[in-house]
């Protein structure tokens, strides 16, 4: 049975991975109210489905730009400095959020601004503190680390929704902010305590490091050579543009299934505790050599969970209840973990085989495009899903079922294309690599 549980390796060997783990582990869930909270209050002051899908939208942009060019500031700056300053910000945003909920300015646009600035300065966040995880833990120990980050993040993501709801429905809007401002101080105490993490550089005497946006050009120039890199960046997307179905939460729990702003937070964290086991019983992913091969079935997988989900709503129907649907409650659940179970393991080896095959002058660059792939494609999901539902705010023209169906099985067959047009990805080797 233990030869099954997460490997705790790296936890044990380097103290500064263990306190960026814990650190980062109470920011994310901290994170996770704000994101339910948002969605909750965007719907609660429009009633529009399109425009909670329209935070993927303010989200995206920012993340794209900032994710991109921060790769550069990340390999051309100390790590730390860098994660820091934009945790600073994002914790200012948050404090944003807080002050709006507080002071009941009821501002939608705010809270686009907000979400916006928090997505920008997250965008170089992530990657840096991502960037700075090869240089705290043996190579060989990566595929463990990325799973312990990976649990970190997914139990947040169980746990922040649903709590996260909870706290709206009994105490409002601004506990859940003001509670995030209190969690992400962990964060930023614990990148303080990192040592400094200077980018390593190759013997170049006499040439200077390149900066701005042509090393952001370098860095896709960088991956344009690695066929098997690319490979997991297009699986994600498929996965996460086509089949996201966060922005059905909240019309789906008030007008299908019932339980208002808890069910909404049990949508999001089924994901989560499917991701969660898939974590906790993850080591044997430590000894899997065909690394590839496992992305593109998880990714299918991610679709089928999307698809029966779709099905669930499809039986239900539109019915406005006053009370639960315990079944479709249950059924949904199963679902969707089966999804985020899938999506974890997805996760562990994506990231394994970017971080192996990028040298640590590029790592900033390439962690940011991942950066933007693994979050700008949910967030242009939930506009996708979004739009599809709500037309563009007119009258529902997709019911939430069909969305969700449609998603599940545009994902399913993606992922099949791309697995035909790159066989050598599915022949990846973790003992014989080529990226």
């Amino acid at each position: 049975m233990a030869a099954l549980l997460a490997d705790i390796t790296p936890l044990r060997a380097s103290v500064p991975f263990r306190r960026l783990w814990w650190g980062q582990g109470l920011g994310s869930i901290g994170r996770q109210f704000t994101a339910m909270a948002v969605s909750l209050e965007v719907y609660d002051l429009t009633g529009s489905t399109f425009m909670v899908g329209l935070l993927g939208v303010f989200a995206l942009v920012p993340l794209v730009i900032m994710g991109l060019y921060g790769g550069s500031i990340i390999d051309n700056h100390d790590r730390r400095t860098v994660a820091l300053v934009s945790g600073l910000v994002m914790w200012a945003a948050t404090i944003g959020l807080a002050a709006e909920a507080w002071w009941h300015l009821d501002s939608v646009w705010l809270l686009y601004i907000m979400v916006a600035i928090q997505s920008g300065a997250g965008g170089v966040n992530s990657p840096a503190r991502t960037a700075i995880i090869p240089r705290l833990v043996d190579r060989s120990l990566l595929p463990a680390a990325n799973a312990l980050n990976s649990a970190t993040w997914t139990f947040a993501l169980m746990a922040g929704p649903l709590v996260g709801s909870v706290l709206v429905a009994a105490f409002g809007y601004r506990t859940a902010y003001t509670v995030d401002v209190v969690t992400f101080t962990a964060a930023l105490y614990s990148l303080l305590r990192l040592p400094s993490v200077k980018p390593l550089r190759p013997d170049a005497p006499g040439e200077a490091p390149v900066r701005g946006w042509r090393s952001v050009v370098d860095g896709f120039v960088f991956l344009g050579t690695r066929p098997n890199v690319r490979m997991t960046f297009f699986l994600d997307l498929v996965a996460m543009v086509l089949a996201q179905p966060v922005a059905l939460f909240p019309a789906a729990a008030k007008d299908m299934i019932g339980g208002g702003d808890v069910t909404a937070g049990w949508l999001s964290a089924s994901v989560a505790i499917g991701s969660v086991l898939a974590l906790v019983f993850s080591g044997p992913l430590g000894k899997i050599r065909r690394q590839g091969l496992v992305v593109a079935v998880m990714v299918t997988g991610w679709g089928l969970g999307i698809l029966a989900f779709g099905a669930v709503l499809m039986g239900v129907g539109t019915t406005h209840p006053d009370h639960v649907i315990w079944w479709a409650l249950a059924a949904s659940g199963v679902a969707l973990a089966f999804a985020g179970a899938c999506d974890a393991v997805s996760s562990v080896f994506r990231n394994t085989i970017l971080q192996s095959a990028t040298p640590d002058r590029l790592q900033g660059r390439l962690q940011g495009i991942f950066t933007v792939t693994v979050s700008g494609g949910p967030n242009l999901g939930r506009v996708v899903s979004g739009s599809l539902v709500s037309g563009f705010g007119a009258v529902s023209t997709v019911p939430l079922g069909l969305a969700a169906l449609v998603g599940g099985a545009a994902c399913m067959a993606g992922a099949a294309v791309l697995a035909r047009v790159s066989p050598r990805f599915l022949r990846y080797d973790a003992q014989h690599p080529e990226p």
